[in-house]
């Protein structure tokens, strides 16, 4: 269970990425903005996509008064990197909240096929009064709308019985792709449109713990905060979980036979994959972790342990003195993409509001 977030690791974060607040809006994200809050007028449903590591975090500010207005249902997507002990948690939130809300795997059938159940749920009440609906997806850059829009596309032409040749939703892996508002026919009997629109974010974020969270999750550029600043924050929310960072005695024992098996040692030198670097992370993180005698709630004992980490890290991806600071980012780039595709656990950085705590 994640626990608040302590003094130490918040005084770290703000140090690391400095007190001003996160501007990345490209001229396109403005116009999006404007094609939304025009075409929201004539949406039966909304389908605002979230990321399930920060349901809160990942939700656009200047979108909810719009939201607030609409039918809408909250999608939580990659709940598969997501800690899923919080998702429930999570899930009874807004349940209290009465917000219709579905945790989704948007590379998963059968996942995205619930979801679209909930969204005949949620639609229910205009089924039985209208012939055509319009639905529209939204969301800040990078939680996965295009790629949820092209899931349900494939299910949905299977589905329809006028075979139309709709074209995909673009998907990139960078945030900010898709810079156009595109219709897709998701349903005949009555007929349900889906409207796919470009990941906004608002022009500046204030509240940097938000930003990092956002950045962390790959809402906007890395080199927007820098590459060794949220490798660094990262290092540190996962010290200040030291309960939750994945069985860590497990972590040490796979990093101990890591070293004792020669077998292993071999196709480690010889492949250099980073599937083979997870098991010694995770072992590097959690014994660095586990050994330290200092006290991680105070700012300057969190600071030490980072550091020792980063050092650790970066012999451990054999990466040369020589290559100077260029080296901490590229030690900060393979920590970064092993946690966002899950190799060092699964995770939920948001915490739920007290009021899910008292339902």
């Amino acid at each position: 269970m994640a626990t608040t977030t302590s003094k130490g690791l918040m005084n770290l974060a703000l140090k690391a990425a400095g007190s001003s607040s996160i501007n990345w809006y490209p001229g396109h994200m403005a116009t999006a903005m404007r094609d939304i809050k025009e075409r929201v007028k004539v949406v039966d449903l909304i389908i605002e996509v979230r990321d399930a590591r920060v349901p809160i975090s990942s939700a656009n500010i200047e979108l909810q008064e719009i939201l607030r207005r609409k039918k809408h249902l909250i999608v939580l997507n990659k709940m598969d990197l997501a800690n899923p002990n919080m998702s429930n948690r999570w899930s009874e939130y807004f349940e209290a909240c009465k917000q219709d809300h579905v945790f989704v795997n948007a590379h998963n059938k059968e996942s995205v096929k619930n979801m679209v159940r909930q969204v005949r749920t949620s639609l229910s009440e205009a089924i039985r009064k209208e012939q055509t609906l319009l639905t529209m997806v939204v969301g800040i850059p990078n939680v996965g709308k295009s790629v949820i829009t092209n899931s349900v596309h494939r299910i949905a032409r299977y589905n329809i019985s006028v075979q139309e040749k709709l074209k995909k939703a673009e998907v990139g892996p960078l945030p900010g792709v898709t810079q156009q508002i595109s219709a897709f026919k998701i349903g005949h009997t009555p007929s349900i449109y889906l409207l796919d629109t470009p990941g906004v974010l608002v022009p500046n974020i204030s509240n940097i713990e938000t930003g990092l969270k956002l950045a962390l999750t790959g809402a906007f550029k890395d080199s927007v905060v820098g590459e060794e600043r949220l490798a660094r924050y990262l290092l540190g929310l996962l010290n200040s979980r030291r309960s939750s960072f994945h069985v860590k005695w497990k972590a040490e024992a796979e990093a101990k036979a890591f070293i004792e098996d020669p077998v292993a040692q071999l196709k480690f030198k010889k492949h250099h994959h980073q599937s083979d670097f997870k098991t010694e992370v995770r072992g590097v993180i959690a014994s660095t972790l586990l050994d330290y005698v200092g006290n991680v709630e105070d700012e300057h004992d969190m600071e030490v342990l980072v550091d020792t980490q980063m050092k650790e890290l970066r012999k451990l991806f054999q990466i040369p003195e020589e290559a100077g600071d260029t080296g901490w980012t590229k030690v900060s780039s393979k920590l970064l993409n092993l946690y966002r595709i899950g190799k060092l656990g699964a995770y939920t950085w948001d915490i739920v509001p007290e009021v899910a705590a008292q339902q």
